[in-house]
């Protein structure tokens, strides 16, 4: 593309994409949505009846929701291709996507091999080099399937790099296969594995792996219940169906994974019934006979194993310690009561990584990454002076590696890489990625605000340099808050395009989340769960008083417990936002358990089964049961994927029937329902561009931006 093409619609999108005052919404009076049939379906929860009237919805794949699911796209398709610039949108994401994207390299055996994107490919692929000599191509994606739908997964080496053993997904699914390849020949061996779930794969020598997986679920593969998780090893050269359970078959655990320390003495083994909270089993695999010897047996704490060396394991934790610490334990006897402190916990968040035969503990400082080196006797060798304030990926390895690498990023600085010399600390430019656009063009700063109970919450606003704060910018406000997932700075295209259009894009950290460490995650669950509603409408509440933004031209965000986010709080203050975008939500409080892995998820939530009180409150803000008749709701544009097996799409379904059916304003409230995809993962490039494109194309249109 040329210099004067590409100044061209540059300029065509910014004229075309003005906020124009005079012309504030869709002026529709009545939208004519599809005929959604209503149930008699009722639950009752402690004497009390609840209706549940799209309950035949939750039938993913009976004719009748298959009949409902296309004429729900093609009244969101209808309105979307009435948009004007949605094509521009799409051809400027495109543009911008359209950039070498290199991940950091790994040795294995006599090869090294990194992963690149030429630009717009669906999937990245994985390349091998010998020595100096060109790199080739090893496992290429974008050929397994004709659309680019079946992505590549988790790819694992033996020590000796002679075999591989890879996961794909089909059509975005939990649900992998995994293949095992001779790397020198790259032939496959033997017949792949089926039915294969959040799991990774740990060689043990050259004879086998172990693996993790549910018994194939009864009824739909996609929304059935899967409750327990077993740790399987698979002999190679013999079928799946011989393969042994390892661990999970006595008693009921819903997550179990197991690793092998890097030099293969102990297999690891952490299980749990929920996303917070393991048990601990380490088994000696130099003896044939060993039993699994218990560190921990209950799901007070989140623990791991870093390493082991010279008779001692290196764990992390936040058993006494909410932001992590760092301990060290003798193998003979790991039990809690003898662990002693190695890097002990501070007032910032710690994650910590290994390799080169150094520890490297990154603090969170306010969503912001600090990085420090120790050595395995705990002294502090230096701090890791980074590139600038951002978040960083990487600086983890085996033990005999001489560089490690990173990648550093933030909201308007693409992944680059570097590479750590562990000896020196210095850190030198490996790859910097050539992209379409000024980063000086932006600015990006932290602010903190008030939430209703006074707790101050941080905030990271990025826009173009040279934006007035006039009210009238449109602005997409983002948060997740749940699940001990922080949100850090980090690159991407689309907020790019986005605020290259003057718009705004600001992102909470909101309690629940783990940015502040196990209190500040805590804070934002089950009986406490309000509290990230709260934050997310102070943000809100934050942009349009200090004039980045008004409810007129102010959207909210999110996707999974995000979506739940959005949906929750545009129930509860639809007053605030011109556009809310749920996606992949959680919806359906009172029945999220139900369906797949979802009962994994009661440490953030608890259940509607669980008490009186938790049934009440899960009730008070499930997204699904608070949309009341003749409400005048923001402009909505639900959207999920047929093929979700996380948070099965019967929650989008039936939220945007409630909300089809009982709107009382003159917004549209619509559902865009991607097909042979899943909750997101290993989304093909076509697809995220389209998807943006729409999403971008609907929230500017109901902004009255012409």
């Amino acid at each position: 593309m040329n210099r004067l093409f590409k100044f061209s619609l540059a300029l065509m999108i910014l004229t075309l994409l003005q906020p124009c005052r005079a012309q504030k919404g869709t002026p529709v009076e009545n939208w004519n949505y599809p005929n959604t049939a209503k149930g008699t379906q009722t639950d009752t929860y402690f004497g009390v009846t609840v209706a549940d009237p799209y309950r035949w919805l939750e039938d993913d794949r009976s004719p009748e929701t298959e009949q409902w699911v296309k004429s729900q796209n093609e009244l969101t398709y209808d309105y979307l291709n009435q948009i004007p610039y949605r094509e521009t949108l799409k051809k400027r994401l495109a543009a911008l996507w359209n950039y070498e994207k290199i991940s950091a390299p790994f040795k294995k055996g006599k090869y090294t091999y990194f992963y690149k994107n030429d630009g717009l490919q669906n999937q990245s692929v994985l390349y091998r080099q010998l020595g100096d000599n060109t790199p080739e191509v090893f496992l290429n994606p974008n050929t397994f399937s004709v659309d680019g739908t079946t992505s590549l997964g988790n790819v694992s080496f033996t020590q000796d790099g002679n075999l591989l053993a890879y996961s794909i997904s089909e059509g975005g699914s939990d649900w992998r296969k995994v293949i095992i390849m001779d790397v020198a020949s790259q032939k496959i061996l033997e017949d792949t594995l089926v039915d294969v779930k959040f799991s990774g794969m740990a060689w043990r020598g050259n004879e086998g792996f172990y693996y993790s997986s549910y018994e194939k679920p009864k009824g739909s593969e996609l929304s059935a219940k899967t409750d327990q998780h077993k740790l399987y090893f698979h002999r190679l050269g013999t079928s799946q169906k011989e393969d042994q359970v390892v661990f999970g078959d006595q008693f009921k655990r819903r997550y179990v994974g197991g690793y092998l320390t890097e030099d293969e003495k102990f297999l690891v083994v952490s299980a749990a019934n929920s996303t917070s909270g393991n048990e601990l089993y380490v088994k000696d695999l130099s003896a044939s006979d060993a039993p699994f010897v218990p560190i921990l047996k209950d799901f007070d704490t989140d623990t791991s194993i870093l390493d082991h060396q010279d008779g001692k394991f290196f764990l992390v934790t936040n058993m006494n310690a909410p932001n992590k610490r760092v301990v060290w334990v003798d193998v003979k006897n790991p039990s809690p009561e003898n662990w002693k402190d190695l890097i002990p916990e501070t007032e910032h968040v710690l994650n910590i990584g290994t390799g080169s035969g150094f520890f490297y503990a990154e603090y969170m400082i306010d969503a912001i990454s600090q990085v420090k080196q120790y050595d395995y006797k705990g002294q502090l060798i230096r701090e890791i002076q980074l590139p600038g304030i951002g978040s960083i990926d990487g600086l983890g390895g085996e033990r005999e590696d001489e560089v490690l690498y990173y990648s550093f990023t933030n909201y308007i600085t693409p992944g680059t890489l570097y590479a750590f010399h562990p000896k020196t600390g210095e850190s030198v430019l490996y790859n910097a990625p050539k992209i379409d656009f000024n980063p000086n063009d932006f600015e990006t700063h932290q602010v903190f605000y008030t939430s209703a109970d006074g707790t101050k919450i941080p905030m990271i606003i990025t826009y173009k340099k040279g934006l007035v704060m006039n009210g009238n910018n449109p602005t997409i406000l983002y948060g997740y808050g749940g699940f001990n997932i922080s949100l850090t700075p980090s690159f991407s295209v689309p907020n790019i395009v986005w605020m290259e259009q003057g718009g705004i894009y600001a992102v909470a950290n909101l309690r629940g989340g783990g940015e502040y460490g196990k209190k500040w995650h805590d804070a934002g669950t089950q009986l406490q769960k309000q509290n990230v509603f709260d934050d997310f409408i102070a943000a809100g509440e934050y942009l349009i008083q200090n004039k980045y933004t008004s409810s007129d031209y102010l959207a909210i965000r999110g996707g999974s417990n995000g979506g739940l986010l959005v949906g929750a709080v545009m129930t509860q203050r639809p007053d605030l936002m011109k556009v809310a975008l749920p996606a992949v939500g959680v919806l359906d409080m009172l029945r999220y358990h139900t369906f797949t892995a979802g009962a994994g998820w009661a440490y953030d939530y608890g259940t509607s089964e669980q008490s009186k009180e938790m049934f009440e409150y899960l009730k008070a803000y499930s997204p699904v049961h608070n949309v009341k008749a003749g409400v005048n709701y923001p402009a909505t544009l639900v959207t999920t994927a047929d093929h979700d097996d996380r948070v099965v799409p019967a929650h989008s379904f039936k939220f945007i029937s409630e909300l089809q059916a009982k709107d009382g304003g003159k917004n549209p409230v619509l559902i865009r329902i991607e097909t042979n995809a899943g909750h997101g993962a290993g989304t093909p490039i076509s697809k995220s561009i389209e998807q943006y494109a729409d999403i971008f194309a609907f929230t500017l249109w109901n902004m009255g931006v012409r």
